[in-house]
């Protein structure tokens, strides 16, 4: 069972969701605007510059505080370790959403990416006195961006709505498993997530970053 736990919270890590996202709305949902009008190159094009930033460059900079001895593991399990690793990796996202601000794209993708960085950031905030689970921040933030785009493009996403739920759950008995979390931080996380990115979305949809 530990070995299983391990697994799912290795596989639905965090810093993965971005990537799956992209991946998910490029190429998973399909019969979309995003599947018609967005050229096959864009597509990967962008899901690779989405997982340097996104997964990357944030565990290549967790590696790197491991080696200096500014961390004590690369899990990451205590939670006064927690604290600078995620800033660090909302700078990325925030870096991310720079460079993709000029891009003519879809601006649902910059909000995605935006509000990645933004859940991360609060995330940093909170566990500086509450160790809110980063996992269910980015299942949350992810079922968030599926429910928006849904409402926005008018498109039935009710399939990948009741994934993300359901794998979600799964995570969250892994991390009860793992002990790295109590009840209470795991529902806070996936509501922040969600509440993150439906309200950028929702709020923000119409602006023109380009």
């Amino acid at each position: 069972m530990k070995g299983l736990s391990l697994t799912l919270s290795v596989i639905f890590h965090p810093l993965l969701m971005a990537t799956y996202g992209c991946l998910l709305i490029f190429f998973g949902i399909r019969h979309t605007v995003y599947d018609y009008m967005t050229p096959f190159d864009t597509k990967w094009r962008i899901s690779v510059i989405v997982f340097l930033f996104s997964f990357m460059f944030p565990v290549l900079n967790i590696i790197i505080l491991y080696k200096l001895k500014r961390i004590p593991s690369l899990t990451l399990s205590g939670q006064e370790d927690r604290t600078f690793p995620y800033i660090m990796t909302a700078l990325f996202y925030f870096g991310l959403f720079y460079l993709l601000k000029d891009i003519n794209i879809w601006n649902s993708i910059k909000l995605f990416v935006l509000g990645g960085g933004l859940g991360i950031l609060l995330t940093a905030i909170i566990n500086l006195k509450y160790k809110i689970s980063a996992h269910m921040v980015g299942l949350g933030g992810l079922l968030g961006v599926l429910l928006s785009l849904s409402y926005l493009i008018k498109f039935d996403m009710t399939f990948f709505y009741v994934s993300v739920i359901l794998i979600a759950g799964l995570v969250g008995m892994a991390r009860l498993f793992l002990q790295e979390h109590k009840p209470s931080q795991l529902y806070s996380g996936f509501l922040l997530g969600l509440l993150v990115q439906t309200v950028l979305f929702y709020t923000f949809q119409k602006i023109t970053f380009a």
